[in-house]
């Protein structure tokens, strides 16, 4: 018996490991002014691989001293995390919490601001799923950035609806 072949048009990448999908190239795709400050994070994206139009999902590590992420919180998208290794501090709000191996939590549109930050001297790795609702918004409490998903993508911009790199 022939095993049929599971790569068509409608799908188009076969079963892969998520080690092997690519990291992106940059850091981030925050202004370099935020960028920087996400130094020691390596994300695959998992979701793009495979075409998924509907949600994301990334495989992130965070090294040593490394952070997921401004403090944020989203005006329509749905967060989660799943602690795969490692312990890693949550940034909840005004608390922290730590997560270990195994530990998830998520993060409802409209909810606490958060972001996780590797204290650790050990590498941590983390799956992150987040919806990819059009006419969301990023909001970043503590910085001069907001963020808005227009056509698929992320523009930032500054708290008073300045681009970045227009700046005079």
């Amino acid at each position: 018996m022939t095993m049929p072949n599971p790569i068509t048009e409608d799908h188009p990448k076969p079963p892969i490991a998520a080690s092997q999908v690519p990291a992106r190239l940059t850091p981030s795709n925050y202004p370099s002014i935020f960028a920087i400050q996400m130094v020691g994070r390596k994300k695959q994206a998992l979701g793009d691989y495979f075409g998924l139009n509907n949600f994301g999902v990334n495989l992130t590590e965070l090294q040593p001293g490394a952070r997921s992420s401004l403090v944020h919180y989203h005006t329509r998208q749905d967060e989660f995390i799943y602690v795969l290794e490692g312990c890693v501090t949550l940034i909840l709000g005004d608390s922290e919490l730590l997560l270990q191996a195994g530990m998830c939590c998520g993060f409802p549109a409209m909810g606490a601001a958060h972001s996780l930050i590797n204290h650790s001297d050990k590498m941590v790795r983390y799956l992150e799923i987040g919806d990819r609702t059009e006419g969301d918004e990023g909001i970043y409490p503590q910085d001069d950035l907001q963020a808005l998903r227009v056509d698929g993508r992320w523009q930032f911009v500054h708290k008073d609806g300045r681009p970045y790199g227009t700046d005079v």
